[in-house]
């Protein structure tokens, strides 16, 4: 087994990002149901921009919100596994935050397209993992051996 062969067991530094940034996402998942992490948990609905749960008085999160970082996070470890999946979780990753980005920055906050349920600290958050994620993927992923 070489270390480029991006076969599973290989722990190159692209894949120990995408792990730590799968942990991340799992540990948010399952902060955003945890009351006092999570204030007015009670409030919480399924998915819909009323819902009144905000993860650490800040995010204005739901049922979905929540079950989105957790599939986020399992993604993150499944894919980490491989050098290839790795680079690809980051570097995809990084774009799905940056189109949710961009939609939470054009749609009425109080309108129903606003089911996640997405908030200007969520929105600037988004665009933070999509510019760190896709960063991570270039910029670690890349074979050193082919500069």
């Amino acid at each position: 087994m070489t270390r480029s062969s991006g076969t599973v067991g290989v722990h190159r530094p692209v894949q120990r990002a995408a792990q730590a940034v799968g942990i991340v996402f799992l540990l948010v998942g399952v902060l955003g149901f945890v009351p006092g992490i999570t204030t007015d948990v009670g409030q919480m609905t399924f998915a819909s921009h009323e819902s009144g749960a905000m993860l650490l008085g800040l995010f204005q999160v739901s049922v979905l919100h929540n079950v989105v970082h957790l599939l986020f996070g399992v993604a993150g470890l499944a894919m980490a596994r491989t050098t290839p999946g790795a680079r690809n979780f980051l570097i995809y990753g990084g774009v799905v935050y940056g189109v949710l980005w961009i939609y939470g920055l054009l749609i009425d906050p109080s309108s129903a397209a606003n089911f996640v349920p997405l908030n200007t600290a969520d929105n600037w958050l988004h665009f933070v993992l999509a510019v760190g994620m896709v960063a991570l993927g270039f910029l670690v992923g890349r074979d050193r051996r082919t500069v």
